[in-house]
């Protein structure tokens, strides 16, 4: 049989350096060996492959852009993981792009020299400690989470107290940054959390359909002290970290192109393999139909990330907008929303089966769909940028 094209329809990988293309491929070998293979397993008992941590700092992918790496390639990446794992993308990205990557923007010089090298080579990991039990998308103005600010012989110190959700890595992570309204001036400030410290209860998040992989946790902070080195000196209010951010909304984007992806792979193999009536199901027009859809939409998605992915690269005035990005949030999540769908109706009543892979790529979607943004909120983002008017309350 011909061999297929790739889902890379129009050849995106093309515009990578050799260096970066031989990078990706390394990491397409280490997934295809070590992940792919075990992933549904991970995923069905909703156990975390701490055991992978190592080879994945060996792959060299840590705060990419340090590399001189093209923000395509870093967006490929992330695809790529995703099309394999998005529980493992998630990680990725939690730990990475969220608290490493504050160490670099954010981080003092004395937090750099204790925590970075540590932190980048997954000798440790963090988590991104935002979210509250009833502060989602409204969590910047509604933190609830207090930090009171203590002088006394020992110097200064902050004491926490509050509560926060949904936090990944967070049943295992040596570290959060933790985000805290100042109880004096009302500002939303960071600190590295040591999760170790008195007073700071961790309880892993059961019974979820998406991303079972992931260590979502319930945090709750009852008087703990964090010494005044640990503060982000860095962040002076919550507008401080809208290119942290930013960086990150881009890299679940990435996510759902390659939660894209992998949902076409999964469907085509299937449809050309399975037969009913006697013929191949991909002989079927409809099936076709579903299919060149699914393509069209991750093409769609990919082109608009390899957009945003140049917009970085020039930097400065021409780089990508939050309401650029929130857009792209949007648009590449619902199309992935309608991508997974027509995949799991490909694959008929094996479909909602995790045996066959769609059943995980569906239901992780949702969470893709949901976290960094609801689809309604950069929806209304990008909305006021082309209105001029708000209709965020």
């Amino acid at each position: 049989m011909t061999e297929l094209p790739a889902a890379d329809f129009y050849d995106f990988e093309s515009l990578l350096t050799a260096r970066e293309a031989a990078k990706l491929a390394q990491l397409r070998g280490f997934l295809a060996a070590e992940v792919a293979p075990h992933a549904t397993d991970w995923w069905n008992d909703a156990e975390f492959p701490a055991h992978l941590l190592p080879q994945i700092a060996a792959l060299g992918l840590a705060a990419p852009d340090r590399r001189h790496f093209s923000h395509l390639f870093t967006g490929l990446v992330v695809a790529e993981m995703t099309r394999a794992d998005t529980s493992l993308a998630t990680f990725f990205l939690v730990h990475h792009d969220l608290f490493v990557q504050a160490l670099i923007d954010f981080g003092s010089e004395d937090q750099q020299d204790r925590l970075l090298a540590d932190a980048v080579a997954l000798r440790t990991t963090g988590a991104f400690a935002l979210t509250e039990p009833d502060h989602g998308s409204d969590v910047a103005g509604g933190m609830a989470t207090t930090a009171r600010r203590v002088e006394d012989d020992a110097g200064t110190s902050w004491v926490l107290n509050g509560a926060k959700r949904w936090i990944g890595n967070g049943t295992f992570c040596d570290h959060m940054l933790l985000w805290a309204r100042d109880a004096e001036t009302g500002e939303v400030r960071g600190f590295i959390l040591d999760a170790s410290l008195p007073g700071v209860t961790r309880t892993r998040i059961e019974h979820k359909i998406a991303l079972r992989t992931v260590q979502n946790a319930d945090i709750l902070l009852q008087d703990v002290r964090v010494a005044d080195r640990d503060r982000f000196t860095g962040i002076g209010s919550f507008r401080d970290t809208n290119k942290l951010l930013r960086g990150s909304r881009i890299s679940v984007a990435w996510q759902a192109v390659g939660q894209q992806l992998a949902a076409f792979d999964v469907a085509r193999a299937y449809a050309v393999e399975r037969l009913q009536f006697g013929r191949p199901l991909a002989s079927f027009q409809l099936v076709q139909g579903q299919l060149v859809k699914m393509l069209g939409n991750a093409t769609s998605s990919l082109a608009m990330m390899a957009r945003i992915a140049a917009l970085q690269d020039r930097g400065g005035d021409t780089d990508a907008t939050m309401a650029q990005v929130a857009l792209a949030k949007a648009h590449t999540t619902a199309a992935m929303r309608e991508t997974v769908a027509m995949g799991r109706s490909i694959l008929g009543g094996n479909g909602i089966v995790t045996d066959y892979r769609m059943a995980k790529i569906f239901a992780d979607a949702e969470a893709i769909y949901t976290y960094e943004g609801s689809h309604e909120v950069n929806t209304l983002i990008a909305g006021r940028a082309v209105t001029g008017i708000s209709a965020i309350v």
